[in-house]
């Protein structure tokens, strides 16, 4: 079980752990009303960031998995964030046992493909490393979402409502890749 995000590269992306270093970086970009348009709709104060960052490194340590930072690979920017977590909702249906996964672009980064891109990277990554169903909550309003949902195979499961805000609990089937260990020529289930 990795006890931090494994590195992950795209054609335009590296995905990397989250450290201190990026703390101003995510302060700044969770207190950004756009950003946060569909998530809440609060912009997050920087103690509520700093806890994000913690949140996100404990995750790796305790669950295996976790969030990664996206960065731009030609240019060094931070792109946003986007991972898998186990947040404990108290929601209906319940999330439990499975992966919620979630991701944020800076608005600067939004219509270039880069969420799908990252998106694909790290369901490949989950489907040989998180033994769970994969599911995600998103705003019915969050369209760009829905639709990146979506083509990555999640399916609607329920309207219903977090903390008294209506979303939609997409689902996405677990998938089980099979490796082949060529040392000693047996299939193993992963």
């Amino acid at each position: 079980m990795p006890k931090s995000a494994p590195q992950i590269e795209t054609s335009r992306l590296i995905l990397r752990g989250h450290v201190i270093d990026d703390f101003n970086t995510i302060a700044d970009l969770w207190a950004d009303p756009e950003m946060v348009r569909f998530i809440g709709g609060v912009p997050s104060s920087r103690e509520a960031s700093w806890t994000r960052l913690l949140r996100y490194v404990g995750h790796w340590q305790l669950m295996g998995f976790g969030y990664w930072v996206i960065i731009h690979k030609d240019s060094g920017q931070f792109v946003g964030e986007i991972g898998f977590a186990d947040f404990q909702r108290e929601m209906q249906p319940s999330m439990d046992n499975k992966a919620e996964m979630g991701w944020v672009l800076s608005p600067k980064f939004h219509g270039k493909g880069y969420a799908s891109e990252a998106a694909m990277a790290v369901l490949d990554w989950a489907d040989t490393h998180i033994p769970r169903q994969v599911c995600c909550i998103i705003n019915p309003e969050n369209g760009p979402s829905i639709r990146l949902a979506e083509k990555n195979g999640f399916t609607l499961q329920a309207e219903t409502s977090y903390q008294g805000a209506k979303v939609r609990l997409f689902t996405r089937p677990v998938v089980v890749k099979l490796t082949a260990n060529i040392a000693d020529g047996e299939n193993r289930l992963c």
